[in-house]
């Protein structure tokens, strides 16, 4: 598929999405949500992809916010319209997708783009990173998840500093809070975030999945995370990755994984 907004990249097991607005420092609009809901789909489906680094076109910005002149003149039914898609069609699906995606958080990621980049399942960040989720400057709250993920990941107190604040943290202040497992350099990003990929792709990704799944229940109310555990244990037992990993362990080598 072409697309307009992002770029995608594929490489042996791993793939890497860009999202390729820079004229608008990568600004989410509905196009670009759309886009990477199909993009994150397509490499989901495509059994050689074992992970998938989401990312931002050039040096300056992971994604600098929403696209505001979208909806600046929306109404209130239109609003919240446009989170709940928004939440279901990106935010949601990459949370509860079962390839491992990783936030490279290469600038900026404000509103939108720090909620996208929370909704992957951790993030690494360059050197000159800040994040922060200003809505409430422009009026708003954070309307992709934001307000549920922030304190997931920095705690309440923090997150209610940030976001009636408005203010913004630093790469290093990030990695305090929890919020980033790593700062590094901004030319080393990529290459560092393959490297812990590769270290994820050489694992069962059917394991892998199931562990996604039954970490996220810990977080979703009226689920019972220790029970979706069981059952993804259990459920593992009967795949050929089972089989092969316990062999091979068994036999003393390493173990080659089908995801079946």
């Amino acid at each position: 598929m072409n697309y307009e907004n992002i770029l995608v990249a594929t490489e042996l097991n791993s793939a890497i999405i860009s999202i390729n607005r820079p004229t608008k420092l990568n600004a989410l609009n509905k196009a670009t949500i759309l886009e990477l809901h199909e993009a994150f789909k397509t490499l989901e489906k495509n059994n050689e992809v074992r992970v998938i680094i989401l990312t931002g076109s050039g040096d300056k910005a992971f994604v600098a916010g929403a696209d505001i002149s979208e909806f600046a003149n929306f109404s209130t039914t239109e609003g919240a319209e446009l989170a709940e898609q928004g939440q279901k069609l990106l935010f949601d699906f990459i949370e509860n997708l079962g390839t491992p995606v990783i936030a490279a958080v290469n600038g900026f990621a404000l509103g939108g783009g720090l909620e996208l980049a929370m909704s992957c399942h951790f993030r690494v960040a360059s050197e000159n990173a800040k994040m922060g989720l200003p809505e409430v400057s422009l009026g708003l709250i954070p309307g992709y998840g934001g307000t549920q993920r922030l304190p997931q990941l920095v705690g309440k107190g923090k997150a209610m500093e940030m976001i009636m604040s408005a203010g913004m943290l630093t790469a290093d202040e990030a990695k305090v809070y929890g919020l980033v497992n790593y700062v590094v350099p901004q030319a080393d990003l990529l290459e560092f975030c393959n490297g812990i990929g590769q270290k994820i792709a050489r694992n069962s990704p059917i394991a892998i999945s199931q562990a996604i799944k039954a970490i996220n229940a810990n977080f979703k109310d009226g689920v019972n995370g220790y029970k979706t555990e069981i059952e993804a244990f259990g459920k593992c037992f009967g795949t050929e990755d089972f089989k092969e990993g316990t062999t091979a362990f068994l036999e003393k080598r390493k173990p080659d994984f089908k995801g079946l």
